[in-house]
């Protein structure tokens, strides 16, 4: 964890923002701060599993929010590498030849999306790494070291907020943003309907629905909704892009 002072006025100005709110704070209020003390233009953050499907939990803004999908369905990304390193991948510039060899397909699309810089901080508490805080800004940068301290205080903040709302039961894990739970649980349910239909683990089945979604272009959660309504299957044996409702 950070320094206590540094922690302490953290916690106060995302405890601010849910009071603005006139709520329990969420990992919503830690992105709204994050955004209004970093030099950075917005925010997103995403839980993170090893054994389940991935979901955003909350951005601040458009890009933001591409942002968090485009590494969801692409399976690549800063946020995709902090959580899977267990460390802050620092992204000063989406046109560097180095990220454009590591993260071809997204750095195109975040650069599209409006995103310049990236920066993501994986969430711990203790041996729990429940998911990662993500940073873009529109022009390209560093964070020095002032804003780096401080968007590694505001992770660790998000960690708690996190997991003070699984201890409690909580549904709406992002505070305020009603759809999140909705989302998260169709994208599930497609996984686990595609497990049937494909005859594969729950990984595997993940997988082609991630990359059916960016096959076509289309968003996770809309063609999640299309397996959940039967309006669209995956036939045993079939191809990732081509499925039995094209036939």
């Amino acid at each position: 964890m950070r320094s206590d002072n540094r922690s302490a006025r953290i916690q106060v100005l995302v405890a601010e923002q849910a009071a603005r709110r006139g709520a329990r704070v969420g990992v919503v209020d830690v992105c709204t701060a994050a955004v209004a003390a970093l030099p950075v233009g917005g925010a997103g953050l995403s839980a993170m599993s090893r054994s389940a499907a991935s979901h955003p939990l909350c951005s601040t803004d458009d890009v933001s929010e591409q942002l968090e999908e485009l590494q969801l369905t692409l399976g690549e990304g800063p946020c995709v590498d902090a959580f899977t390193q267990g460390s802050a991948v620092l992204t000063p510039d989406l046109l560097a030849v180095e990220v454009q060899d590591r993260w071809a397909v997204f750095a195109d699309a975040a650069l599209e999306a409006g995103a310049r810089a990236v920066y993501a901080f994986p969430l711990h508490m203790g041996a729990i790494s429940p998911g990662v805080l993500d940073l873009y800004s529109q022009v390209p940068g560093r964070l020095n070291a002032e804003a780096l301290a401080d968007a590694l205080a505001f992770a660790d903040t998000a960690a708690l907020v996190l997991l003070d709302s699984r201890i409690d039961g909580e549904e709406d894990l992002a505070g305020g943003h009603e759809d999140l739970g909705a989302y998260r649980a169709e994208i599930d349910q497609a996984t686990g309907m595609l497990t049937a239909q494909l005859g594969v683990g729950a990984e595997e089945a993940f997988v082609r629905l991630r990359a059916y979604a960016y096959a076509r272009g289309r968003r996770l959660a809309t063609v999640a909704a299309d397996v959940v309504a039967h309006r669209l299957t995956f036939p045993p044996g079939a191809e990732t892009d081509r499925t039995d409702d094209e036939a």
